[in-house]
């Protein structure tokens, strides 16, 4: 297991973010806003979307943050809404990593 590259722990309200689909998000605080992007910047796989893991609640889970509005989304899955017992105007406690992405050599070597 590597270092993380950022290590964060947050409350915040669950959200409905009606999108392409609708999904129930957890904004990153302002403050931790460029932390995770100067993190960002080594994990993500692009479009902006930072792969992470988490735990809601104490439910753990793998993830990615959306870009938004300057900041950051984190998304509840369903599977974890349901472990936690979590709806839309819950406060949720978040622990969130973000890692540097596994390399793996190419085929053949």
């Amino acid at each position: 297991m590597t270092e993380p590259l950022l290590e964060i722990a947050f409350t915040g309200e669950a959200v409905s973010w009606r999108g392409p689909a609708p999904h129930v998000f957890v904004a990153i605080p302002i403050k931790c806003v460029e932390a995770v992007r100067d993190a960002a910047r080594e994990a993500t796989y692009g479009w902006g979307c930072v792969p992470v893991s988490a735990s809601a609640d104490g439910v753990e889970f793998t993830t990615s943050l959306f870009p938004r509005d300057g900041g950051y989304m984190l998304p509840l899955k369903i599977k974890v809404r349901q472990a936690a017992d979590l709806s839309v105007g819950d406060m949720v406690s978040v622990t969130m990593r973000i890692s540097r992405p596994e390399r793996r050599a190419p085929e053949g070597f």
